[in-house]
């Protein structure tokens, strides 16, 4: 059973395939088809309505899909049985709270570092930027941290897979 959450409310329980071989949505049974569009979009019946869903964006880490479906948008959460059971023993949260070092993704040099040690940073917040192939590369945190070391400097060439910057 996969329990997904519209707009954080109350969650929905989605069985994949029912009895009949259709899904069954809070304990319902639904027939529906989807097909993509030349637009990037899909094209969706259910239950003998059609509608046009877009695909906002996707965040497979938090596992939350944001989608358009004519002027209404739509956040979708989804919890999966391994997800439940994570949760039950606990690991979820430390899962979460784990923080990858920045590392070089490419050969490259630094252009410019936007943090020192010490800085608390959030997710998102931009970190450091290199120069790659002739383009500048913004590297962002990808969880709430804490710098804990600058292992390079500006003007400095790096190699791919080197630690750029520490975090904690």
């Amino acid at each position: 059973m996969i329990k997904a959450t519209v707009n954080g409310r109350k969650p929905y329980e989605i069985i994949p395939s029912g009895a009949e071989g259709s899904p069954v949505c809070d304990g319902k049974a639904v027939s529906w088809s989807a097909e993509p569009l030349p637009s990037g979009g899909f094209s969706v019946l259910m239950d003998g309505k059609s509608f046009v869903a877009e695909v906002v964006s996707t965040d497979r880490t938090e596992k939350k899909v944001t989608l358009r479906i004519g002027q209404s948008v739509y956040e979708v959460g989804l919890e999966g049985p391994m997800d439940r059971l994570l949760a039950s023993m606990g690991l979820s949260e430390a899962a979460t709270r784990k923080v990858n070092d920045i590392k070089a993704p490419m050969p490259g040099m630094v252009l410019k570092i936007l943090v020192v040690p010490g800085q608390s940073i959030q997710k998102g917040d931009p970190v450091l930027i290199l120069e790659a192939m002739k383009m500048e590369n913004v590297f962002k945190s990808t969880a709430d941290a804490v710098v804990k070391e600058i292992r390079v400097s500006e003007r400095k060439a790096v190699e791919k897979g080197e630690v750029l910057i520490v975090l904690e």
